[in-house]
């Protein structure tokens, strides 16, 4: 379940002159839609709401009005310059239901001196059940050199979760960077030097 548990204050004031009211006061306008019901209006304390959006696809426990509701982060605006929380999208989750969400790549492990690694991908969409969305999935990597493709099939994801990309989908490479280059030239040079002259032809006794 959500370990985010908040309280919500149901709302029957709209538009941009009760949305500043209600930012003024402390608290942020939210909307929950869902499974064919009409939407509900809603406020959010606004520094706790703050702080469950630092962490992507945020699931919250509801208590409103004494009723508990599960609900899932859809989106969220923010003014450009202020960066306060203007307004929050909120989906309703049954329990049992599985979403379909978009979770960062981390990476796990290095690649070999001299390369780096690159990400195709810096995002993943899941399907996942909705009590069990993962913040991150591991794309895990143990010092392999340039060269070296890591692909959807390989990236560690959550028991019963689903990855939305082909299993050959390449995901991050493992590429060869400036520095590792010029540590090559030196070894490629040695290596030329250290063959042996081709053996000369003796002259031919003059006659």
């Amino acid at each position: 379940m959500a370990d985010n548990k908040l309280q919500a204050e149901l709302r029957t004031n709209f538009g941009k002159g009760a949305a500043r009211k209600f930012r003024a006061a402390g608290k942020t306008p939210a909307v929950i839609y869902g499974h064919g019901s009409e939407p509900r209006h809603i406020t959010l304390p606004a520094h706790e709401i703050a702080l469950v959006l630092r962490h992507k696809n945020a699931l919250i426990d509801l208590d409103i009005a004494g009723a508990a509701q599960l609900v899932l982060v859809k989106s969220a605006t923010k003014d450009v310059v202020t960066q306060v929380i203007e307004h929050v999208d909120l989906i309703e989750i049954k329990k049992g239901e599985r979403v379909h969400v978009e979770v960062p790549v981390h990476v796990v492990g290095e690649s070999l001196s001299g390369t780096t690694i690159d990400l195709e991908h810096k995002t993943l969409k899941l399907e996942v059940d909705a009590t069990a969305i993962p913040e991150y999935v591991e794309a895990v990597f143990n010092k392999e050199g340039a060269g070296f493709h890591l692909l959807a099939k390989d990236i560690v994801i959550p028991a019963g979760a689903t990855l939305d990309l082909a299993p050959d989908e390449l995901v991050a490479s493992v590429i060869i960077t400036a520095a590792g280059k010029n540590e090559d030239e030196p070894a490629a040079a040695a290596a030329v030097e250290a063959t042996p002259a081709a053996a000369k032809t003796p002259d031919a006794k003059a006659e």
